[in-house]
């Protein structure tokens, strides 16, 4: 009897699979340890994210405190300019009275003076001269105490803000410490589910993932590196590329492009922990070399709804999520993601997002 259509669809798999030097993917799923861990990762993402935002906020301030602190050095400087100015008029006005001596010099000015008028008015004058002086010499002091103060105050905000951005950075480093740990470990249950051909089940995150109302097709991973394109050569594969590589760390949230319903669930081979998405319209998303998955077979996904975690299982020499857009559920049927995205008013970036 002939094969049908759907006998020959079949068989893809198998053959690109033997050409690739491995087995077809199992797709029985288990209860495996991996739940607690991936829901872990998660979490311990997002408390990266918050510390790395913590630790640039006290990084910003403590600069804008180094910036004011010099700003009041310049100031500082400046009135200190001024009072040695000051002091020198006043040592002139002093150095003048101590060569016109006591009033009775002055009497004696007065008697001897063509102009005793002209005597008196600068007399005058003098006194008027030194009690300017003298309230300009008080502003001058009453200036220093405050820049002083302010600078004082300002050193000793700018060094909290220095412990405290020390703190953060402890902080920010004993969570990328605990999130790489993690990372590994599950990694490592993902690596024996593949060796035992049977996938964990489902990790249920909370959240699932924020996408602007409206918008129909989103990237797979928020925050990424292109590395391998579809088409590109290498010899770890047996023809071309098939798809799409995001470079992301073990553990980051992988999202639906776009709506769709759960098709497949499988772990073993050379994609490792795979998912593969049907979306309206006849194409298919695949989202392979995961480290977990959030969602089951059969279920319904919303745009942007995560559904796995990066990892590195399967034939990878790093973690990254490898994507490919296909016409069909099955490998050999892909098209150019970059390209078909863009279609849909999606561009993918060269560099990190």
């Amino acid at each position: 009897m002939g094969s049908t259509h759907r006998d020959r669809l079949l068989l893809v798999p198998a053959v690109l699979c033997a050409l690739l030097g491995t087995t077809a993917p199992a797709a029985t799923a288990s209860d495996g340890p991996g739940i607690g861990t991936g829901a872990e990762v998660a979490r311990l993402y997002d408390d990266a994210a918050k510390a790395t935002a913590a630790y640039e906020q006290g990084r910003r301030a403590a600069d804008a405190q180094r910036i004011q602190a010099v700003r009041l050095q310049g100031q500082l400087a400046g009135r200190r300019r001024e009072l040695s100015t000051i002091h020198d008029a006043i040592g002139g006005v002093a150095r003048e009275q101590y060569r016109t001596g006591s009033p009775l010099a002055l009497t004696a000015q007065l008697l001897l003076a063509d102009d005793p008028d002209e005597v008196m008015r600068g007399r005058r004058l003098a006194r008027q001269a030194e009690t300017a002086v003298n309230q300009l010499l008080g502003r001058a002091r009453q200036a220093e105490r405050r820049l002083t103060l302010a600078e004082r105050t300002a050193r000793a905000a700018r060094h909290a803000l220095d412990l405290r951005k020390a703190q953060l950075a402890r902080i920010k480093q004993g969570i990328a410490t605990k999130l790489e740990g993690a990372q590994w470990k599950l990694q490592g249950e993902a690596d024996r589910s593949v060796a035992a051909g049977r996938c964990a089940g489902a990790v249920r995150l909370e959240g699932r993932g924020e996408v602007p109302r409206g918008t129909a097709w989103v990237t797979p991973v928020e925050t990424y590196e292109l590395s391998a394109g579809f088409g590109s050569a290498g010899e770890r594969w047996a023809q071309r590329h098939t798809g799409q590589d995001f470079a992301v760390g073990i553990g980051a949230p992988v999202r639906s492009v776009g709506a769709g319903r759960v098709i497949s669930v499988s772990c073993g081979g050379g994609f490792g922990i795979e998912i593969v998405v049907q979306h309206p319209g006849g194409y298919y998303s695949q989202y392979a070399h995961l480290a977990a998955v959030t969602v089951d077979q059969g279920e319904q996904v919303l745009t942007g709804q995560w559904i796995g975690q990066a990892g590195t299982t399967g034939n990878s020499t790093g973690p990254h999520l490898h994507f490919e857009v296909r016409l069909t559920p099955y490998l050999g049927s892909g098209v150019d993601p970059a390209a078909w995205l863009r279609e849909r008013g999606v561009r993918l970036w060269r560099g990190s997002l």
